[in-house]
């Protein structure tokens, strides 16, 4: 799977182990994030890898903030990404079986490193359920998208 990856000042720590993480279970990681540990804006990486999803030359993205909020706001922003904020398994599980998560936001600042692969694990090999209900709702979600 290709995976859009992006970072600001906040998800920098991760970044390295993400893409090392990726590439050892046969994703190919498509790295947008900053290579500085310096303040960068944020919705200028992100939307690198959000737009790598939307053309289709990336299957998802995961991105990467201090809170992992910034991140989301900006991704949610665009017809066709369904970001979520993880802060758990069990968070980054349901976002994939019933709203089917084609980004992952994270707080770099609010996990350690294992904590947030696991986090990242359970979203990558969660499968979207198909219930008729979840499917319904994210029509219903798309016909309200603004941009």
């Amino acid at each position: 799977m290709k995976i859009a990856i992006a970072n600001d000042q906040g998800g920098f720590k991760f970044r390295e182990e993400l893409l090392r993480f990726l590439k050892h279970h046969k994703h190919q990681p498509i790295d947008c994030g900053s290579v500085y540990e310096e303040s960068v804006d944020y919705p200028d990486h992100a939307i690198e890898a959000i737009d790598m999803v939307l053309n289709g030359n990336a299957d998802r993205a995961i991105l990467i903030c201090g809170t992992g909020i910034g991140m989301s706001i900006i991704a949610n922003r665009f017809q066709g990404i369904r970001a979520t904020l993880a802060y758990n398994k069990k968070v980054a599980k349901l976002s994939r079986e019933h709203n089917n998560a084609n980004v992952l936001c994270l707080g770099g600042r609010q996990f350690n490193s294992v904590q947030m692969l696991l986090i990242v694990d359970a979203w990558l090999t969660t499968e979207f359920s198909k219930e008729k209900r979840h499917k319904r709702r994210l029509k219903k979600i798309e016909k309200y998208a603004m941009i």
